[in-house]
C-alpha cells in the first residue's frame, strides 16, 4: 500500500498538519492507498504556488504550452495499464471503461493543445476612424474540482485548458479518487510543466474547496459533481462575483419509438443505463417507449440485462463491477424499493452483494416515485409508455434536470421535433444517452448546470474578452 503526498508549487508533500485518510478499493472494500488530507493551509500554500506563477504563464508562447501537453499526452498513451490500474483499483471502473476513458483523456489533451493556439478575437468595422477589437486573455488562476466516477477525462476538460489558455490550475479531485488526480499532477511534471503551474491538492470537499473558492486570488471555478453541490459552489463563487461553470446531475431520457430497430434500441439502451454500473451523468433512467413495441422492447431489454456479467472490474469480461460506496448502494437500494412499494413492477434485478449491484430494469414507474425525479446514479433503468412523440416529450422534460437525452426512430419529421423540444444540453438521434467529443460543447441546462466545457467554448469560458480600440485619427469632441 502507498502514501501519496500532494503536488504543491512543483513539489511533492505532506499536508500541513501531516494528516491522511485513507482511499478504498470499491470492490474489495479495502484500504488502496493513504493520502495526504489537506485542509485551508494546504490550498493557502497551492493558490500561493499557482498565483506566483500566473504572469509567467500566460506569457509563455502558445506553442510552448502546446509541446508541453502534447508531451503529457504522448506519456499517457505510453503509460495506459499505470493509470488504468488506479482507475480500476481505486474507481471501481471495468477495464472497458477505463481504457475509453484514457483514450478520450489523450484525445482532450491533443485537442486542447492544438486549441490553444486559436484562440481568436474579432474586428469591428463599423467606425473607420478606429481599429475596433477583442482579444481573450488568461483569466488567472482556475480552481477545477473534479468528480469520482470519471476522474481522469472530467479533470482533463478543466487542466489541459486551463494551461493551454494559460491559466494556472489548482485541482482538486473527488475524496473517493484522490490517486488519479495526483496522477495527474506526475503526468505533467513528467512532461516539463513549470513549477506552480499546476497543482493538486486532496482532503474533503467542504474543507478545500471552500477554501479555495473564497480565496481572492482564484479568478475562476469549474466544478463538475452533484447539482446540490453545485448550487453550494455557485452561491460561494457569486457571493464574490467569480465566474464559475457547472457540469452537474442528470436524469436522462431515451427516447424510443415504435418505427425503432428494437434490437438496435435495446443494445443503445443497455450501454446507456447501465456502463459503469450507472454512475454517469448522462446514464439513461428513463427509458419512454411507444405503446405498440413496449411490450417486445421490454422483454428484450429484461433478457439482455439480466445476462449482463458482474462482477470483479479488472476482469476484462466484467461489464458491471462495484459501486463506488456503502452509501451509494443504500441509495440505490432505497429507490428501488420504494418504487416497487408504490407499484412498480420489478423486471430484473433489485439485489445486491456488499458492492455489486445486480443491474436492474423496473415498469410502471409513476411521479410520486423517487426514482421518477430524483438522480439514482446506480445500475437502474426504468421503463415508461407513452401514446406518441407529443407525450414523449412531455414526460422527458417533466424534470428538473436537463443534461443529455437520446431519441431512437427512423422517422426524421419525428426526430426533429423531439432533437428541438428535448430540454437538454445535448440530444443524440439513433444513438443513445452516453457521448462525448473533445470538440464539441458538454454540459446541460435547468439543474444540470451552466456553462460548457470542450473544444472553442472551454476556451470561451477560460478566457476574458477585452475590447480594445485605436484611433486612426483625432476623435471629434465637444470641445
Amino acid at each position: 500500500m502507498k502514501t501519496y503526498q500532494m503536488f504543491i508549487g512543483g513539489q511533492w508533500v505532506d499536508a500541513a498538519s501531516g494528516a491522511t485518510f485513507d482511499d478504498l478499493n470499491p470492490y474489495t472494500g479495502e484500504v488502496y492507498s493513504k493520502v495526504a488530507k489537506g485542509d485551508a493551509q494546504d490550498a493557502d500554500r497551492a493558490m500561493a504556488a499557482a498565483f506566483g506563477a500566473r504572469k509567467e504563464w500566460a506569457a509563455t508562447p502558445a506553442i510552448a504550452r502546446a509541446q508541453i501537453l502534447n508531451k503529457a499526452a504522448q506519456i499517457l498513451e505510453t503509460s495506459r495499464q499505470e493509470f488504468a490500474d488506479v482507475l480500476i483499483h481505486e474507481g471501481g471502473g471495468t477495464v472497458g471503461k477505463v481504457m475509453f476513458e484514457i483514450s478520450q483523456t489523450v484525445d482532450l489533451i491533443e485537442t486542447a493543445a492544438a486549441d490553444g493556439k486559436r484562440i481568436l478575437g474579432e474586428t469591428f468595422n463599423n467606425d473607420p476612424t478606429k481599429l475596433s477589437m477583442t482579444i481573450r486573455r488568461p483569466r488567472g488562476t482556475v480552481v477545477a474540482i473534479s468528480p469520482w466516477n470519471f476522474p481522469l477525462v472530467l479533470s482533463i476538460y478543466k487542466v489541459a485548458y486551463g494551461l493551454a489558455t494559460g491559466n494556472t490550475v489548482v485541482l482538486k479531485p473527488a475524496s473517493e479518487s484522490p490517486v488519479i488526480g495526483l496522477k495527474i499532477g506526475e503526468l505533467f511534471e513528467r512532461a516539463g510543466l513549470p513549477a506552480g503551474v499546476l497543482n493538486v491538492v486532496t482532503g474533503p470537499g467542504s474543507v478545500l474547496g471552500d477554501a479555495l473558492i473564497d480565496d481572492d486570488r482564484c479568478s475562476f471555478v469549474a466544478i463538475t459533481g452533484e447539482t446540490l453541490t453545485g448550487r453550494q459552489v455557485a452561491q460561494r463563487a457569486a457571493a464574490k462575483l467569480k465566474p464559475y461553470t457547472l457540469e452537474l446531475g442528470g436524469k436522462n431520457p431515451l427516447i424510443v419509438l415504435a418505427d425503432a430497430d428494437i434490437e438496435y434500441a435495446v443494445k443503445s439502451t443497455a450501454f446507456s443505463a447501465y456502463l459503469h454500473q450507472g454512475e454517469i451523468c448522462m446514464s439513461a433512467d428513463r427509458i419512454i417507449v411507444e405503446e405498440p413495441i413496449v411490450e417486445a422492447f421490454s422483454e428484450a431489454l429484461t433478457g439482455l440485462v439480466s445476462h449482463l456479467p458482474v462482477g470483479d472490474p479488472s476482469l476484462p469480461t466484467t461489464f458491471i463491477g462495484p459501486v463506488i460506496s456503502d452509501n451509494q448502494v443504500k441509495k440505490i437500494d432505497g429507490h428501488i424499493k420504494d418504487a416497487v412499494a408504490k407499484g412498480a413492477r420489478l423486471l430484473t434485478g433489485g439485489t445486491y452483494e456488499g458492492r455489486l449491484y445486480q443491474p436492474t430494469l423496473l415498469a410502471n414507474i409513476t411521479p410520486d416515485m423517487k426514482i421518477y425525479y430524483e438522480e439514482t446514479f446506480g445500475p437502474v433503468a426504468s421503463i415508461i409508455p407513452v401514446k406518441d412523440e407529443k407525450e414523449a416529450l412531455e414526460v422527458a422534460n417533466d424534470t428538473t434536470y436537463g443534461l443529455s437525452a437520446g431519441v431512437i426512430t427512423r422517422d426524421l419529421e419525428k426526430a426533429l421535433f423531439l432533437g428541438e423540444g428535448l430540454q437538454a444540453g445535448m440530444v443524440h438521434v439513433n444513438d443513445g444517452t452516453i457521448d462525448a467529443d473533445a470538440c464539441c460543447p458538454f454540459g446541460g441546462c435547468k439543474g444540470s448546470g451552466i456553462g460548457r466545457e470542450g473544444g472553442r467554448y472551454s476556451v470561451e469560458e477560460m478566457t476574458e474578452v477585452k475590447w480594445l480600440t485605436i484611433q486612426k485619427t483625432k476623435r471629434l469632441l465637444p470641445f
